[in-house]
C-alpha cells in the first residue's frame, strides 16, 4: 500500500497548516492567484473603472470565456460549455428543454438516490410542463426507458456512495430509446476524467465550488453539444441571453449558440474566482486526475480493509476503480460524531445522513500521506473512544 504518492499540485491551492483536507467534494479550498484576482476586481478595476470594466476588464464576455477554458476538463469543444447561474436552475433550463425537443414524450427520469436538488427540479419542471418523473433505483435504468422518456438526468458519481457511472454506456442506453442524456458533474469535474463528446452527451451541469475549487457558491455551468444548438428553446429568457441585449428590444430573440443559455446578469466576482481558479489545472490533464483518484480511492480502501472494517465501519464505495469516483464512503452508526472528532484532529472530511462518512480525494491536492493519516486518525478516535465527547453529537447547521 504505497502512502507516498504525492498530490499533483499541492503548491497551487492554499489550506490551513496541519490539516488534512478531504471535503474538496463539498467545498474545494482557495486556489493560488484567486485572491489576487479578486484584489484586481475590487481595487482596480471596480474601483478604478466602475462601470468601464463590463468593457475594460472583460466582465461582459467571463461566462464564454471561462466556460471555453473549463471545457477540457469534461471533453468538450469551444462554445459548447458557458458559465452561468447554479447548478439547480441550470437543471430547470436544460429538463425544460429537453421535454420541448421530444414532444409527445412526457417523461422525465431521475435516480431517486442522485443529489436532491436533481429530484426536487425534475419535479418542479414535470408540475410546471404537465410533465411526469419516473423515479428509478441505482439499477433501475433499463425498465424505466420507454417511448415516452424525454430525457434522462443522471449523476456521473453519486454524491453519497462515490458510486460512477458509465457515460458512454449508459447516454448510449439513452439514446438508442429516442430520449436525451443530461449528465451532473458536480462531483466529476476536476477529479476524475470526463470526455462528454466522446460519449455523445446531449447536456451537463456542473458547480464550480467542488474540484474545480472556484470559491462558496461558485457559479456552475451548462454543456450542450453543438448539434442542438440551433434548437434549444431555453425557458428563463433573460436579457443576458437575447442575441442583443444592448439593442433592448421589448421581444425576445435567442442569443445564438451556447449564449442562450445565459440569464440574468453573471455574479462578477464569484466568475473572477472560479477563472483563477481554474489555472490551477494548467497543463494537468484530465487522464491524470484519472489515474491519482484510482490510486488515492484505492489505498483508501487498502486501509479501510486492514484498518477500519473491524471497528464497525462499512464501505458503500465501489471496489472497481473504474467504477468509483475521486470519494471514498464509509458507513459508522456513530458516523455524525466520529467526523466531528475527526475534524478536530486536524483531518476534515465531511458527514451524509443517514450514517455516511465521506472523504473526497482531490487528486490535485490530496497525497497517499494524507489518505494514512485519515485512516490512522479513524481507528485511533474509535479506539480511544474521543467521539462521545458530548460536543461531537451537537449537530450544526453544515453537516
Amino acid at each position: 500500500m504505497p502512502s507516498d504518492m504525492p498530490a499533483l499540485a499541492r503548491d497551487r491551492v492554499r489550506l490551513p497548516a496541519d490539516t488534512v483536507y478531504l471535503c474538496g467534494n463539498s467545498l474545494g479550498p482557495l486556489a493560488e492567484g484567486v485572491a489576487a484576482a479578486m484584489r484586481q476586481a475590487v481595487e482596480v478595476d471596480w474601483q478604478g473603472k466602475i462601470v468601464r470594466a463590463w468593457n475594460e476588464a472583460g466582465w461582459h464576455a467571463a461566462p464564454a470565456r471561462v466556460g471555453d477554458r473549463l471545457a477540457r476538463l469534461i471533453g468538450a469543444g469551444a462554445g459548447e460549455v458557458i458559465v452561468a447561474d447554479s447548478t439547480s436552475v441550470n437543471l430547470f433550463k436544460l429538463l425544460t428543454v429537453g421535454l420541448r425537443l421530444r414532444p409527445g414524450r412526457r417523461v422525465i427520469v431521475v435516480e431517486e438516490s442522485d443529489f436532491p436538488t436533481d429530484v426536487y427540479i425534475a419535479d418542479g419542471v414535470a408540475r410546471t410542463l404537465g410533465a411526469e418523473v419516473r423515479r428509478i433505483a441505482p439499477d433501475g435504468l433499463d425498465a424505466a426507458l420507454a417511448d415516452d422518456v424525454a430525457i434522462v438526468a443522471l449523476s456521473q458519481v453519486n454524491y453519497r456512495t462515490g458510486r460512477r457511472r458509465d457515460i458512454a454506456a449508459v447516454t448510449a442506453r439513452v439514446q438508442a430509446m429516442g430520449a436525451l442524456m443530461l449528465w451532473d458533474l458536480c462531483h466529476s469535474t476536476g477529479a476524475i476524467a470526463v470526455d462528454l463528446n466522446a460519449a455523445n452527451a446531449d447536456f451537463a451541469v456542473g458547480c464550480g465550488y467542488k474540484y474545480l475549487n472556484g470559491g462558496p457558491g461558485a457559479p456552475a455551468y451548462v454543456f450542450a453539444a453543438r448539434r442542438h444548438h440551433d434548437a434549444i428553446d431555453q425557458p428563463l429568457t433573460g436579457w443576458h441571453g437575447h442575441a442583443a441585449s444592448f439593442a433592448f428590444s421589448p421581444d425576445y430573440s435567442p442569443a445564438p449558440g451556447i449564449a442562450r443559455f445565459l440569464c440574468g446578469t453573471a455574479p462578477q466576482l464569484s466568475l473572477i474566482a472560479l477563472e483563477a481558479a481554474l489555472a490551477a489545472f494548467d497543463g494537468i490533464d484530465v487522464a491524470a486526475l484519472e489515474r491519482r483518484a484510482g490510486q488515492l480511492t484505492g489505498l483508501f480502501i487498502d486501509l479501510y480493509d486492514r484498518d477500519l472494517a473491524g471497528r464497525g465501519f462499512g464501505l458503500v464505495t465501489p471496489r472497481a476503480a473504474g467504477e468509483r469516483g475521486a470519494q471514498v464512503s464509509l458507513t459508522h452508526a456513530e458516523g455524525y460524531a466520529i467526523v466531528q472528532a475527526l475534524i478536530a484532529d486536524g483531518v476534515v472530511g465531511d458527514f451524509r445522513a443517514p450514517d455516511v462518512l465521506r472523504f473526497g480525494l482531490a487528486p490535485l491536492y490530496v497525497s497517499g500521506a494524507d489518505v494514512a493519516a485519515a485512516a490512522a486518525r479513524l481507528a485511533d478516535i474509535v479506539d480511544s473512544g474521543r467521539y462521545r465527547d458530548p460536543r461531537f453529537r451537537q449537530r450544526q447547521a453544515v453537516t
